[in-house]
């Protein structure tokens, strides 16, 4: 009812008077009814006083004064005090904190006692404000006023002091009150996922085969557990207190805080089990039966049939996921797709920030792969991905410290990795290119990738699905599997297949590449794109099996004969024709040797004296010198009796193989010898400018370096290098001569430690082979190559003679152009660049601003 102001023109004087006495009278009221300590007795005088000033149209004054002496009261009977229950939290140290907690049961034992104390108050005043409701309601019976007229007045009212409760407390709401409730519901919270884990631990071990839904199921939390309405009533209370979005947004970041907790402890540093549905299954198990168990106690479940718009929620498709929940609420269900982005974000970021370790570890940390693949798949964040790792690559592999060989297995666990999240290769060329720009600029690359190739993981780093050489099998399947496939064209039938299969390329595709070659990644073609021809891996390759073939001793070649059958399968026969013709030569001279042997009488063997060495011990192996790579000469004059035994050999090979003749390389093999001292006999497997040396002891016990040096024919440095080999094996001692550069090697004295000689077979080989590091029978691809691309040193100096500077590009078009005779210029752009790097660091070229000129 509105109050008209020119009505108290037309009051008399004893109008006024009853208006006086009746404001005076409800005034004193109001105050005994408010104030009265749960006194209502007062509340039968109201009434009167109320019609009489509503009579006269005060009926807004009265409910304003009357709401306003309860905010008053509120405010200094409750409000004060409630927050005054905090001020330890407040008050405390970060340090402090967890005293203050023992202490008290902080925050459960004090939230609890405040909220009981200001909601018992609001609890009196809302009665209060009934009989003032009811005074309202007598004044509008006697006038006839319809019941709905009253409810709405009750309404009303109650809902103008809900507001001023709600304004009241807010505007004094201190900055830490919010994290009190989150803590308080982070507790509760940690309590209930024991007791659910407590009650899952005791079912599986009576039913160790039981699946974890079920045992989850077995014990439902529901509305009347004791925690439920523990946490039911502080909530219940908060919305009373106008909190209701405070208390929400608490018990929410606690169920965040518990999950994200929960995903740490489940997956963490375990990389080799999946742990997505684990964590799936807490979730059900735990944040969502609270929930549920909290609406049900709230009252805020609302099923789907129940809608009030008639229209059945899209999200309906999802309640057979809820296990034990015949129809959960539309806000169940929001809370399970909110809980479940939250979880696959938090172990998404987890796996992509060890995603360097996952991948060193992969195949055998696939399982995290697969987990990490379902969580981009339902947030979409590749990028974060892509931006992570590459970082994470820059910082920790591409460095001068990492090997080559490290930083290649890597780059193909890398690829195996990423091949599993993404196979249209969209995110692996991006996280590839600083890789390969990298490996592009190391030497040593094309070696290692070729000892992938050959040997796949001798070194033992990296995993043993790192090897290429497994790639390489892997194809040879593929290809059976396709020859046995139906005869359709298989042209033809991979183009259906691809119809079949197509989907547009993700967003962060890079328009100006192709997709075509995103279909299929590789492994093989994205190592040799690193090289930059087939050509040069397979020039490599042949080095290295050249190398490896010269320091066999034996005929046990099996697994190269395999490589090379899977290497000529993948770059063709014509590539691999000399390597083939390798393998054939040792495969002859095994032959030929034992047609040699089974040439000697035994009458010779048995004639041949004390020093004689028998042709039976001695075993050749014979090559092509035309289709073998360039093998490193070494003059050195080997003993007598040797000397006479090679000569035979060759010449019974002459008359086996006539018209081919024997061009030996004696500086390459393998000698087994036997030293016969006077306690104790040792057995050694050498190079023979090892046992060249040792057997010159033979003939005098002393010898100096230089004298030592010239009886073998070999250089004195050359010499110092290879006698270490038996100083360290403790067979000869070494002293100062007459000269400082010259030193006295003798045969030691007394017995020679245990510790420092090769008893075994096995140990002197391979103290042998480690003396022989760095000095290979067979020139190394980089020593050909600067051989090769010495012939075309004059043109490029005539070149840049007549046209005074030239960019790289332009020497390269200019050198195919022009030297087309044997040999052809077939050299690639990264050849030609690194030999003109070496002349100019022989001061024959300059370069500036990406020319080359001639040195002034």
């Amino acid at each position: 009812m509105a109050f008209d102001l020119d009505a108290l023109d037309s009051l008399g004087s004893e109008a006024i008077d009853e208006i006086l006495n009746s404001w005076a009278g409800f005034c004193a009221c109001t105050d005994a009814i408010i104030r009265g300590n749960g006194d209502l007795s007062a509340g039968s005088k109201l009434a009167p006083l109320v019609a009489s000033l509503c009579k006269h149209g005060l009926r807004s004054l009265v409910e304003d004064h009357f709401l306003q002496a309860l905010e008053e009261t509120f405010k200094t009977n409750a409000v004060m005090m409630f927050w005054q229950h905090f001020e330890a939290f407040h008050n405390s140290s970060p340090s402090e904190m967890p005293n203050v907690h023992i202490i008290e049961d902080w925050p459960q034992t004090v939230l609890i006692k405040a909220l009981e104390e200001i909601c018992l108050e609001k609890c009196y005043q809302e009665k209060c404000l009934l009989i003032l409701v009811h005074s309202f309601q007598s004044y509008e019976e006697n006038l006839s006023l319809e019941t709905g007229d009253l409810n709405l007045c009750e309404s009303n009212l109650m809902s103008r002091y809900q507001l001023m409760v709600s304004a009241v407390l807010l505007a004094t709401l201190p900055s830490y009150f919010p994290e009190i409730l989150r803590m308080y519901f982070k507790k509760k919270l940690e309590e209930l996922s024991t007791v659910i884990a407590g009650v899952s631990d005791d079912v599986c071990e009576s039913q160790n085969e039981m699946d974890i839904d079920d045992n989850y199921s077995k014990k439902n939390i529901s509305k009347d557990h004791k925690l439920v309405k523990d946490i039911g009533k502080v909530v219940r209370d908060l919305r009373s207190l106008g909190f209701m979005s405070m208390s929400e947004d608490a018990y929410a970041s606690a169920i965040f805080v518990l999950l994200k907790s929960q995903v740490n402890d489940l997956a963490g540093d375990e990389y080799r089990n999946p742990v997505l549905e684990s964590i799936k299954e807490w979730i059900q198990a735990v944040p969502l039966q609270f929930l549920h168990a909290l609406q049900s106690y709230l009252g805020d479940s609302v099923d789907y049939d129940n809608g009030s718009s008639g229209l059945k929620s899209p999200l309906a498709s999802l309640v057979s996921s809820f296990p034990g929940v015949n129809m959960p609420s539309e806000l169940l269900v929001r809370w399970k797709l909110r809980l479940e982005y939250f979880a696959y974000e938090t172990l998404q970021d987890l796996r992509i920030g060890k995603l360097f370790e996952i991948i060193v570890d992969y195949p055998d940390s696939s399982p995290a792969i697969e987990d990490l693949k379902q969580c981009l798949e339902y947030t979409g964040q590749h990028s974060k991905l892509v931006d992570s790792f590459i970082s994470s690559l820059r910082y920790r592999l591409l460095t001068a410290g990492a090997s080559t060989n490290d930083i290649l297995h890597q780059y193909v666990s890398t690829i195996k990795a990423l091949r599993t999240i993404d196979p249209t290769g969209v995110f692996l060329e991006t996280v590839g290119e600083p890789i390969r720009d990298y490996l592009k600029g190391r030497k040593d690359t094309i070696k290692c990738i070729v000892t992938m190739l050959t040997d796949g993981n001798p070194s033992g780093s990296g995993n043993s699905g790192d090897s290429l050489l497994e790639e390489l099998n892997r194809d040879v399947e593929n290809q059976e599997g396709a020859d046995n496939d139906d005869n359709i064209n298989s042209d033809d039938k991979q183009a259906w297949i691809n119809a079949e299969c197509w989907e547009p390329d993700p967003a962060e595709v890079d328009p100006t590449k192709g997709s075509n070659n995103r279909r299929k990644i590789d492994i093989l073609a994205m190592i040799v794109s690193l090289i930059g021809s087939k050509d040069q891996l397979v020039n490599e390759y042949r080095v290295m099996l050249a190398e490896k073939l010269l320091n066999k001793l034996d005929y046990d070649f099996d697994s190269e004969i395999r490589t090379l059958e899977l290497l000529k399968i993948h770059f063709g026969e014509s590539s691999m024709q000399k390597c083939e013709i390798m393998l054939n030569d040792l495969i002859d001279s095994k032959r030929t040797n034992a047609n040699i042997k089974a040439s000697i009488p035994q009458t010779s063997q048995t004639e041949q004296g004390e020093n004689d060495v028998s042709l039976n011990l001695l075993d050749a192996t014979i090559i092509s010198t035309n289709f073998w790579p360039p093998i490193q000469a070494e003059s050195v004059n080997i003993p007598t009796s040797i000397d006479q035994l090679l000569s035979d050999y060759a010449k019974r090979f002459h008359d086996i193989k006539t018209p081919r003749k024997l061009l030996w390389k004696k500086n390459l093999g393998a000698v087994k010898l036997e030293l016969q001292f006077e306690d104790q006999n040792m057995q050694f497997t050498v190079a023979p400018i090892h046992a060249v040396i040792i057997m010159k002891f033979q003939d005098q016990t002393s010898w100096t370096s230089k004298n030592l040096a010239a009886a073998i024919g070999i250089p004195v440095e050359a010499l110092n290098r290879r006698i270490s080999f038996w100083v360290g094996k403790g067979i000869l001692a070494e002293s100062v001569g007459t000269a400082s550069n010259d030193h006295v090697f003798t045969i030691a004295d007394g017995m020679i430690d245990a510790n420092r000689n090769g008893i075994t077979n096995g140990n002197s080989e391979e103290l042998s082979m480690a003396d022989e590091e760095g000095e290979n029978s067979v020139a190394s691809a980089e020593e050909q190559l600067q051989k090769e691309m010495t012939i075309y040193e004059k043109f490029i100096i005539g070149m840049l003679t007549n046209f005074g500077s030239m960019a790289l590009d332009r020497i390269h078009n200019t050198l195919k152009m022009f030297c087309v005779a044997e040999p052809a210029y077939d050299k690639s752009l990264q050849q030609l660049q690194s030999f003109l790097s070496g002349l100019v660091s022989e001061e024959k070229l300059e370069m500036k601003d990406g020319l080359y000129f001639l040195k002034k």
